[in-house]
């Protein structure tokens, strides 16, 4: 017997939802993703802001108590100046040639 093709709105049909379907992969998926992601970057960021923040209130109180409240201010400053100068120093690219 010979083998008939599928009717042509058969084949219409399959063309549309293999388009929508390939339109969906390259759009919504990968948005999708996208958004996932940013959502976690976001927690992650949020996480370690606040894990920052109590890890320098551990160090005050813990210099406070063993050493006064005036080191305690001058080492958490001194921290904090030397984190600020070292990204105050990265702010550039490392290629500081190209630009002459």
């Amino acid at each position: 017997m010979a083998e008939t093709s599928p009717p042509l709105s058969a084949r219409v049909a399959e063309f549309l939802e293999m388009a929508a379907t390939r339109i969906r992969e390259l759009s919504v998926d990968r948005a999708a993703t996208a958004i996932t992601w940013i959502a976690v970057g976001l927690l992650l960021g949020t996480a370690a802001a606040i894990a920052l923040f109590w890890l320098l209130v551990g160090i005050f109180r813990a210099l406070g108590t063993l050493m006064g409240t005036e080191v305690a201010y001058a080492v958490v400053g001194l921290i904090l100046v030397i984190a600020g100068a070292i990204l105050w120093w990265r702010r550039y690219p490392q290629d500081r040639t190209s630009q002459e």
